[in-house]
């Protein structure tokens, strides 16, 4: 059985290649960023849609990031093919959250208010930038705003509402 969307959750990208032997720089999401070497099998997704499973040959930390090289992939050429692949684990192999923690693919859905009650939409989806997460809203106009602790103030899992500290005409 084919998982859905919604049942793969996207923990980065894969960037640049690095050097000659199949390295790749790539972008974490996850929270600590190393955490995405938890998972030894991941899923690319490409930007046609189409999933490739793959095996991490090895990881490292460099002074610029994170770098990794996939299983098999042993040339510059080979690394290039991958650049800009979203890398994705199946839900089920994600760790419970504490109290007070939600993953963002959980809040998909969920209604936007700002602290004085103006209905800004739904949040479609999250874009990660390089400074902070955002949560892209859509209502009567699409919003962009920052995923931080100064302007997410509630998530409220039963009502299915975030709660924002975000001026309504800006």
């Amino acid at each position: 059985m084919a998982l859905s969307r919604v049942e793969w959750v996207e923990l980065g990208r894969l960037g640049r290649p690095k050097g000659l032997k199949g390295w790749l720089h790539l972008e974490s999401w996850t929270e600590p960023p190393e955490s995405l070497f938890d998972y030894p099998i991941w899923q690319l997704r490409n930007a046609a849609g189409q999933r490739r499973s793959c095996e991490v040959a090895e990881t490292r930390s460099t002074p610029a990031g994170f770098e990794a090289r996939i299983e098999g992939v042993t040339s510059r050429e080979g690394a290039e093919a991958l650049v800009g692949a979203i890398i994705e684990v199946p839900r089920s192999e994600l760790p419970a959250t504490a109290p007070g923690e939600h993953y963002q693919i959980d809040l998909i859905g969920f209604r936007v208010v700002n602290r004085e009650g103006a209905e800004f939409g739904v949040i479609d989806r999250f874009e990660n930038m390089p400074a902070h997460a955002v949560m892209v809203v859509c209502g009567e106009r699409e919003r962009w705003l920052p995923v931080t602790s100064q302007h997410l103030l509630a998530i409220d899992a039963e009502a299915r509402s975030v709660t924002v500290d975000w001026p309504e005409d800006f």
